[in-house]
């Protein structure tokens, strides 16, 4: 059986899959924008050495982050999406991670530091979580537990810009970094990317398919705990 047949005999007429997810995916983005650790990012007054836990975790996170897109374009369906997730991953190791040495930079990284921090227990459970559903699961599955990443970011991003600026211009330019609209674009195309693969899904793989999401919301939150708490 392949994945694109797995989802073929659907039980009659569901409500798009995204529209669920919307409403699992609000309480945990208002929980990451309350967190000390993002308010302190809000107001330009989190302690460096603290920020630092993300920019080293993060990219560590990233580059298993990029191979999960890898796993995506193998197993994607169409020629359309394969070459999506191949930009996606070039984007992330060319670009993304670009931009996360000239934060180390910018907080006093050194990019032996960047290269060989250890990667903690909760980034290794996360992306070990992201690793084993995309190279174990269906292609669905894959998308689901890959898209809270990138849509928690747009909307958390998305609500701090409405705020006031920070002063210290290192977090502003990470809000405005986030805030930008190829992340919007991304998060779009990925929701649209699910609707589509869960179509014809019954209640039973849709269940399955809200479980992976929530799990990487999950994942989100703790990653903001861990980097604020250090080496969780």
């Amino acid at each position: 059986m392949t994945d694109s047949t797995m989802c073929e005999s659907g039980s009659g007429e569901l409500k798009p899959i995204v529209r669920a997810l919307e409403v699992r995916i609000r309480p945990h983005v208002e929980a990451q924008l309350a967190h000390p650790f993002v308010r302190g990012i809000a107001a330009g007054s989190l302690d460096p050495a603290v920020f630092k836990n993300w920019v080293l975790q993060d990219y560590r996170y990233l580059i298993e982050y990029a191979r999960v897109f890898g796993f995506c374009a193998a197993r994607a369906d169409t020629l359309k999406s394969m070459t999506w997730y191949a930009e996606a991953m070039r984007l992330t190791l060319a670009v993304e991670m670009d931009l996360h040495r000239q934060y180390a930079k910018r907080f006093g990284i050194s990019p032996t530091e960047l290269e060989q921090a250890p990667i903690w227990p909760t980034t290794r459970a996360y992306v070990d979580f992201l690793i084993r559903v995309a190279s174990t699961g269906d292609y669905a599955d894959a998308v689901a537990a890959l898209l809270p990443c990138t849509w928690g970011y747009v909307d958390l991003a998305a609500k701090l810009a409405l705020e006031e600026p920070p002063k210290d211009q290192r977090y502003a330019a990470w809000i405005e970094h986030h805030n930008d609209p190829e992340f919007a674009a991304a998060a779009k195309w990925l929701k649209a990317e699910l609707e589509r693969v869960a179509t014809g899904c019954g209640n039973e793989k849709r269940a399955q398919l809200v479980e992976l999401f929530e799990t990487s919301c999950s994942y989100e939150f703790a990653f903001w705990e861990m980097c604020w708490k250090g080496g969780g």
